[in-house]
């Protein structure tokens, strides 16, 4: 901000410079004429004045002229006069220019990734115009870019591509610093195992009703929920259990390289992190103990939907201490899941002993968009103030 004012300052100096000259001009051509009768000098009687009042008559007239706002006390009446006056007109037209495309450049350079955002919203719509698409459609379009750019619009990977390794590491770790506090899988993993990852992610935005993930498609790639609700859809339809902020999902398929065994739905504006499947395995291959950590979870979670644990291929080879690690993140996940229902439990019994089902009041979502009470398949849409449990699964 404080070079916006110095451009602005700079710029108001300039002006005043040209002013001056333009005026010491002015009294200059009439002064080496020997200031002939018909002079604006003599005219004014200022040929034996103080300097100061010769040089404020001079600047009054440069600047009336340059400002297009008369001619000073008498217009021109002589051919030189005529000429410096047309000269100083000029002068004060290129100045008004200059100062009206500085002053624009400086406006948009204020908040340039808002201007980008708007021109990037005004391009959209008049692609959506030109394939006449449907209204509806229109809308989701304007509510995705309102929710993922929040007003603003930024080529990160350009930014981020033109820094040094290490200090785009340290962006994209304090970026994703949320992500990493909320997930327990992160909290109890190695540091340099936790960066590697993070350093791969990609953010990705989901609307509500949008199918994550559907059954039966071969997985390319593993969520972690930054924030939003999404629900696990089991091939009869109906929901396994919902997820939440730092909860994941879709591992079990990239370790097994089988068919994803359940949908994901999304029931809130979800902010997530995609991990592909090559980035996956590359990480895990340099850290065999989280891969083993990973599929010691992804085996209990496969038990809990009623599916095969035996489809995970776990490592049987003696961990020795390693096994002490892998127990730690698995106990964490486990205690995150017990106090998650606990916690289920004890708010609905207080519930029910005080209000019947149907009027028990809900806390508002805290997505940015307003929450939607609609219906979907005669079932109420989860809110991210809904309890429910933090397991993941794909």
């Amino acid at each position: 901000m404080a070079s916006v004012f110095m451009r602005i300052f700079n710029l108001i100096c300039m002006m005043l410079l040209i002013g001056h000259w333009s005026g010491c001009l002015q009294f200059l051509v009439p002064m080496l004429q020997g200031f002939p009768s018909n002079s604006w000098v003599a005219i004014n009687e200022l040929q034996d004045s103080f300097w100061l009042e010769q040089y404020s008559w001079a600047l009054f007239k440069a600047m009336s002229h340059m400002l297009c706002i008369g001619y000073g006390r008498f217009p021109p009446q002589s051919l030189t006069d005529m000429w410096l006056t047309m000269l100083s007109m000029i002068s004060g037209a290129t100045c008004y220019a200059l100062f009206l495309g500085h002053a624009t450049n400086l406006i948009q350079s204020l908040d340039s990734s808002r201007r980008q955002y708007r021109e990037k919203v005004k391009q959209v719509e008049e692609y959506m115009a030109y394939r006449k698409l449907p209204r509806e459609m229109r809308q989701r379009i304007t509510e995705y870019f309102e929710h993922r750019y929040q007003g603003k619009f930024f080529d990160e990977e350009l930014i981020l591509g033109e820094l040094s390794e290490k200090l785009r590491e340290d962006v994209i770790n304090y970026n994703c610093r949320s992500l990493v506090a909320s997930v327990p899988f992160f909290a109890n993993a190695d540091s340099n195992f936790v960066s590697d990852v993070v350093t791969k992610l990609r953010y990705e935005v989901f609307q509500p009703g949008d199918i994550i993930i559907k059954e039966g498609t071969i997985g390319s790639k593993m969520y972690f929920i930054q924030e939003g609700i999404v629900d696990i859809v089991m091939a009869n339809g109906e929901v396994a259990t919902s997820l939440s902020d730092g909860s994941y999902f879709g591992e079990i398929c990239l370790l097994t390289n089988a068919r994803r065994v359940a949908s994901v739905r999304a029931e809130t504006y979800c902010n997530l992190f995609s991990l592909s499947v090559d980035h996956f395995n590359a990480v895990l291959d340099q850290y065999p103990l989280m891969r083993r950590t990973m599929e010691s979870v992804a085996a209990e979670r496969l038990n809990k939907i009623g599916k095969n644990p035996n489809l995970v291929a776990h490592r049987e080879e003696d961990l020795g201490s390693e096994s002490k690690t892998i127990n730690a993140v698995v106990n964490a996940l486990a205690e995150q899941a017990a106090h998650a229902s606990a916690s289920e439990e004890s708010v609905h019994s207080m519930e029910l002993r005080t209000l019947p089902a149907c009027l028990l009041p809900r806390p508002k979502s805290e997505n940015n968009f307003a929450s939607q009470e609609l219906t979907r398949e005669g079932r109420r849409i989860f809110h991210k103030s809904d309890t429910f449990h933090k397991d993941s699964y794909q």
